[in-house]
């Protein structure tokens, strides 16, 4: 089954949210063969997990949060999708290697990436792949929307207070569909030129750059899009035409360099 059949049926609303599950669905297709064996890492509630899981994948998906694994679990009918509250430390010293990690909106959340990343290619097989999927650090979301939140929460409690009752009041609640972790702060901030970095530093090589979306979390555009689904494609296809400093996040294959 292809992404293009079950599109009509994924749990995602967001525009941007279906097409990183097209892209990580595409990857999957692309670069791997045969029985795939696929680890969702920071799986939040489980909606790629358990897309990938209707795909026919054997899909584990594993989360330190307590709170979204069990709305993953509640909502989970699958046999061959399981979810576990794991650290993927404690993941790479059982005798198990995937042939698809997805690591989605998860590295910006981490104090230190390049650990997890260490992590993660213990747990990869030779010829397997790694789905990395991030905010772009300097994307519109981050500059005018991210990093201005987080300062404000941070520097000036008192005007945060009213600000927080705003964004409430607007439908703004800081949850995702994907996880609706309590704390979804952002540390890291990476850039095209910082990823390519990092993957080169921890020993993997990047296999191909996607773009996420343009304006459509930025408000008050996203205010806008949000009630246009077509809207929303619209700035995702704009997204693919402009340069790379213009999208909201990237949406990135690894592979291991097995000489490392």
């Amino acid at each position: 089954m292809t992404y293009n059949r079950i599109i009509s049926e994924v749990s995602f609303s967001k525009a941007v949210d279906i097409k990183r599950l097209g892209f990580i669905i595409k990857a999957i297709e692309s670069y791997t063969k045969g029985d795939r064996k696929v680890l969702d890492v920071g799986c939040g509630n489980g909606l790629i997990t358990m897309e990938l899981g209707k795909i026919g994948y054997q899909v584990k998906g594993v989360d330190i949060s307590n709170k979204t694994i069990d709305k993953a679990i509640a909502n989970n009918n699958l046999t061959n999708v399981t979810f576990e509250v794991a650290d993927v430390e404690v993941l790479s010293i059982q005798d198990v290697k995937y042939d698809v990690i997805i690591c989605s909106e998860v590295l910006e959340h981490l104090k230190e990436p390049g650990k997890m990343l260490i992590i993660l290619k213990r747990l990869l097989k030779e010829n397997g792949i790694l789905i990395v999927t991030v905010p772009n650090g300097k994307g519109p979301r981050e500059l005018f929307i991210t990093k201005p939140m987080q300062w404000l929460k941070t520097n000036t409690p008192q005007i945060w207070v009213i600000v927080d009752k705003v964004k409430h009041h607007l439908g703004y609640d800081g949850k995702t569909e994907q996880s609706d972790a309590d704390d979804l702060t952002h540390i890291h901030f990476f850039t095209k030129k910082k990823l390519n970095k990092l993957s080169s530093d921890k020993g993997y090589s990047i296999l191909k750059f996607g773009k996420a979306n343009f304006l459509g979390d930025v408000f008050p555009f996203s205010f806008i899009m949000k009630k246009s689904l077509k809207l929303q494609y619209f700035d995702c296809n704009l997204a693919d035409i402009l340069p790379h400093y213009f999208t909201c996040g990237f949406n990135t294959v690894w592979k291991k360099n097995n000489a490392c």
